[in-house]
C-alpha cells in the first residue's frame, strides 16, 4: 500500500473541517463521501495480494514515517472531536446527526483502529497514545479485552467479539459490547487478585480509565453544553458500534475446534476473514489483512501480509459493514462465501499434504 494513501486518510478530518468553515456544506455530504466513496473504490480498484519481499519488509519496518503517521492521529482525532462538539450548536438536528455519522466514523478509524494498532506496540509511549485515542471514543476497556482476551479466545464460543454463523449484527452488538466490558473487568480483577489487590482499586486499569471517561464527559458538558455533549457521545457511540460491526465481519462463522484434551486448536489464518481491497485497506491502516494480524499481533500495519490459507471477503470492509446492516442479504452472500472458501482452503490443505508440507 503506498505511503501517501495512509496520509490521505489522516488529511480527511482537517480538510473536512476547513470545508465546513470556509464553504459550509451539510455534514451528510462528508459522511456520504466516505460511506459511498470507499465501497465504490473497493469495487472498481483492483485488489493487490502482493506481499513485501524480505528486504523490502525490513526497510518498511525501519521507516519511522509510518510510526509518525500513527502518532499524528492523536492530535487530529482530538481536533476532530473538539471541533465537532464546539460547533454542534450551529447545526440543525438533521445536520447534527450527519455530523455524528462523520465524526463517529473518525472515532472508529482513528480513535479505535489506530488505537488498536498502537496498543499492540511494546513501547509504553505508544500504549499511552492508544489509551488516549480510545478515551475519545469512550471505549478504553478495549485495550485490556482485545489484547488479553480476544486474541486468546478468537473464533471460540468464549469470545464475545467473534460472530457466530447465523447471528445477525444487531444481536452481535449487544453480546459483544456487553461481553467485552465484562471480560475486560474479569481480566483485570483476576490480574489484581493474583497480586492481592481488590478489583475496586485505581490499579484496575478498566476502572481507572472509566473514571477518566466520566471526567472527560463532565469537561465536554462544561465547555460545550448539552448539544456539544450530545455530539461527542453520539460520535463515540457510533465509533465503537462501527468497531463492533467490523469485529462482526472479521470472524463471522469461523470456528476453532477443541482438541481431544479439551484445549482449543491453535489460531490459524483460517480463523479470520481477510481482504485486499485497496480503499478499505488504506482507510483502516491495513486492518483488513486481518488473518496475518492474528498470526502475528505485533507485526506493524505496513508489513501485514496476504495469507493464501485465509478465507477472503467478497469486498472491502466498508462494503461489508454496509452489507451486514441488512442481515438477510448478508446471510445470503456469506453462506455462499463460507462454502466456497471452505472448499478452497480444503483444497489448499490437500495440496500441502500431498507435497509433504504442514497444514
Amino acid at each position: 500500500m503506498p505511503f501517501f494513501a495512509y496520509c490521505l486518510v489522516l488529511a480527511i478530518p482537517p480538510l473536512s473541517a476547513a470545508l465546513l468553515v470556509l464553504h459550509p456544506v451539510s455534514p451528510w455530504l462528508l459522511a456520504a463521501a466516505v460511506w459511498i466513496g470507499i465501497p465504490f473504490l473497493d469495487v472498481v480498484l483492483p485488489a493487490s495480494r502482493r506481499n513485501a519481499p524480505p528486504e523490502e519488509e525490513a526497510a518498511l519496518r525501519k521507516r519511522r514515517a509510518y510510526d509518525v503517521l500513527l502518532w499524528l492521529a492523536v492530535p487530529i482525532q482530538l481536533f476532530t472531536v473538539v471541533f465537532f462538539a464546539a460547533t454542534a450548536h450551529t447545526l440543525t438536528p438533521w445536520d447534527l446527526l450527519g455530523g455524528i455519522v462523520f465524526t463517529g466514523t473518525a472515532c472508529g478509524v482513528l480513535a479505535i483502529n489506530v488505537g488498536h494498532e498502537l496498543g499492540h506496540r511494546p513501547r509504553p509511549f505508544e500504549q499511552r497514545l492508544a489509551k488516549l485515542l480510545l478515551l475519545t471514543s469512550l471505549y478504553t476497556h478495549f485495550f485490556v479485552e482485545h489484547n488479553r482476551g480476544h486474541h486468546a479466545k478468537v473464533a471460540t464460543p468464549e469470545d464475545p467479539a467473534s460472530a457466530r454463523s447465523g447471528e445477525n449484527v444487531y444481536q452481535f452488538w449487544v453480546r459483544s459490547i456487553a461481553g467485552s466490558l465484562r471480560d475486560a473487568w474479569t481480566l483485570e480483577a483476576t490480574r489484581l487478585e493474583r497480586k492481592g489487590v481488590p478489583a475496586l482499586s485505581l490499579q484496575n486499569e478498566v476502572l481507572r480509565w472509566k473514571l477518566a471517561e466520566g471526567a472527560l464527559l463532565l469537561a465536554v458538558a462544561s465547555a460545550f453544553g448539552l448539544v456539544g455533549l450530545t455530539a461527542f457521545v453520539g460520535s463515540a457511540v457510533f465509533g465503537f458500534t462501527l468497531l463492533e460491526t467490523v469485529n462482526y465481519v472479521e470472524h463471522y462463522g469461523l470456528e476453532r475446534h477443541r482438541r481431544v484434551d479439551g484445549t482449543w486448536e491453535r489460531v490459524r489464518p483460517a480463523h479470520s476473514w481477510t481482504s485486499d481491497h485497496p480503499a478499505s485497506r488504506a482507510l483502516l491502516f491495513d486492518l483488513p489483512r486481518h488473518a496475518d494480524h492474528h498470526a502475528s499481533p505485533g507485526r506493524p500495519f505496513q508489513v501485514l501480509r496476504h495469507m493464501e490459507d485465509a478465507p477472503e471477503l467478497p469486498t472491502g470492509y466498508a462494503g461489508m459493514v454496509l452489507l451486514a446492516l441488512v442481515p438477510p442479504l448478508y446471510f445470503a452472500v456469506m453462506r455462499r462465501r463460507l462454502t466456497t472458501e471452505r472448499a478452497r482452503l480444503d483444497s489448499l490443505a490437500g495440496l500441502s499434504a500431498a507435497h509433504g508440507s504442514p497444514t
